[in-house]
């Protein structure tokens, strides 16, 4: 039985439009032009999947006046690898995009305020392990998931999905919005990672890319100039063509841009459940009202589920979150640099460690105005850069430890860059550099992953860390030492003694702790009694110690 399946394309100042595929043998089908700028034709199909595009007189400067090219339909769900086709799936008569059932939607998940994110790269995370060259994919993904409960997150930030050019590729260069990357599954595949996440309490936030498109996407091939700014508004910072949000057409009373992105986010939060969306180059986008827009568009969407917006603007800024900004947080960059140079030994500035811990101090207001991370898929491992100051072995664990506790104590919500936790080592490169699992198999790097994973555990369940609330209650600038307090209003407290020097302190007097009585450290496992509003302990160097009140 055939249905008439409608086919559609918003090119509303493009002369003509035809539809081709595999449903009339390539050949051309006229499209006619409604006042809303859509041409349309609807051709009777049988339940199946077939590969189609359009070819468009385009309005493209970089084309002849009205020269027919070929386009995927830029709202294409699904694209054929090997011929850069749009394929549209028919079942029952209507089209779909898979049959994939939900299956943990009722799950509870976190609040922001609660979150532990874990950025990976789909293609390099897992998958092949006997096997260098194996890509990784969402199946692989989902077989770590009982390693990441493990470890205590409970959310992943997945880099780029959306379908690039390639095989390789960290997913800034997406040609195709609506479309997933194939070669790391179906789209079923990715819905069923995000449900295994979902039945696990573990939030999915994707990396979105919507300050610029790869430069034969198919908007671009259509009318360049609808779309997109003619030239790059800061040519030092510019990865393909940029989405002009000022634009507005007049005529249809639209603003293209927006109304292109607002489908796509919308899509991906009721077609893939999604829980959050990283804005990558949002200093790049540069235009808030845009901003608060589309996160009034994802809230709306995803209902009362919650869902967390972040910006990646790099210098961050405080008027990008709060309460006049359009984000729900942002990353904290200057943390990773302060951490990083803190835990090399670099240099020691007490003033930028505090402001690196409290992002009040910058002008950021609640707990989840910054996401905290020691490093990230742009720059090096820590491992990385300690052996470039040649520091190894024990000594380079220890700081790395050193810099998990700042993270998962600081103000705002930490994020880990995959195998950071158990102490990969490879250098940033964009190429495919899979982690290395069988370091686990260190007693070194087993030993920082259940130093993470108690960490981890801290954050989650020891409220005092999840609030704004810090006290920096003792400064020793000839030691290199720094102490500071996270609390609740009901009791709950945890201090941290931080020494950041080569030096073993022996017998260290820590003057003006918060409360007298009894205090767990918690990476050593012991009791100590703070009395007469100080204690005494041996500090080692490179080392931070975390107190828990009981």
């Amino acid at each position: 039985m055939k249905s008439s399946i409608e086919f559609k394309l918003f090119a509303p100042y493009n002369q003509g439009v035809a539809l081709i595929g595999s449903f009339n043998n390539w050949q051309a089908t006229p499209m006619e032009k409604g006042e809303d700028g859509f041409f349309r034709t609807y051709i009777d199909l049988e339940d199946g999947s077939y590969t189609y595009k359009f070819r468009v007189q385009s309005k493209s400067w970089f084309f002849e006046p009205d020269e027919s090219v070929e386009v995927v339909d830029p709202y294409a769900t699904d694209i054929e690898d090997s011929t850069q086709n749009g394929i549209i799936r028919i079942k029952d008569g209507e089209p779909i995009i898979d049959t994939y059932v939900w299956q943990h939607d009722a799950h509870p998940l976190p609040a922001d305020h609660e979150l532990v994110i874990y950025e990976l790269h789909v293609g390099d995370f897992s998958g092949g392990e006997d096997d260098p060259y194996a890509r990784g994919t969402y199946q692989h993904v989902i077989e770590k998931l009982d390693y990441l409960t493990e470890l205590g997150i409970n959310a992943i930030e997945l880099m780029p999905v959306k379908e690039y050019p390639g095989d390789h590729s960290w997913g800034y260069n997406p040609r195709y919005f609506f479309a997933t990357e194939s070669s790391y599954g179906s789209t079923a595949d990715l819905k069923r990672l995000i449900d295994e996440c979902h039945g696990r309490g573990i939030r999915v936030i994707i990396d979105g890319i919507y300050n610029h498109s790869e430069s034969s996407s198919p908007l671009t091939q259509i009318d360049h100039d609808y779309w997109y700014y003619h030239e790059p508004k800061d040519p030092d910072n510019n990865w393909g063509p940029e989405f002009d949000y000022e634009h507005f057409d007049d005529n249809l009373e639209t603003y293209p841009a927006r109304r292109f992105v607002g489908d796509n986010v919308r899509f991906w939060i009721s077609e893939y459940h999604i829980d959050g969306v990283r804005y990558d180059a949002a200093r790049q986008i540069d235009n808030h009202d845009f901003l608060h827009w589309i996160v009034q568009e994802t809230k709306q969407t995803a209902g009362p589920k919650p869902f967390y917006n972040i910006a990646e603007h790099i210098p961050e800024t405080p008027e990008i979150v709060g309460l006049e900004g359009p984000m729900d947080g942002c990353w904290h960059d200057s943390f990773y640099h302060t951490v990083l140079a803190h835990i090399c030994g670099d240099r020691f500035n007490l003033e930028e460690l505090k402001d690196a811990l409290d992002g009040k101090r910058q002008g950021f207001l609640g707990a989840t105005d910054v996401v905290n991370y020691c490093t990230n898929h742009d720059h090096n491992h820590l491992m990385a850069e300690l052996g470039d100051r040649n520091i190894l072995n024990e000594a380079a664990f220890k700081r790395v430890k050193l810099g998990m506790v700042l993270l998962m104590t600081a103000v705002g919500v930490p994020m880990l860059w995959m195998g950071e936790e158990f102490g990969e080592y490879k250098p940033k490169t964009i190429e495919s550099a899979k982690i290395d699992w069988t370091l686990l198999d260190n007693d070194l790097n087993r030993s920082l992953f259940e130093y993470c994973k108690g960490l981890i555990a801290l954050r989650k369940n020891n409220p005092a860390v999840k609030t704004e609330n810090i006290d920096f209650f003792h400064e020793d600038p000839d030691s290199q030492v720094l102490a500071y307090t996270r609390w609740n209003d009901e009791g709950s407290r945890v201090a941290v003694v931080a020494n950041f020097s080569d030096q073993f302190l022996a017998g260290y007097r820590v003057p003006h702790f918060p409360a007298n009585g009894t205090w767990h450290e918690w990476t050593g496992n012991y009791d100590l009694e703070a009395g007469d509003d100080q204690i005494l302990i041996d500090l080692p160097e490179y080392e931070a110690q975390v107190f828990v009140w009981n």
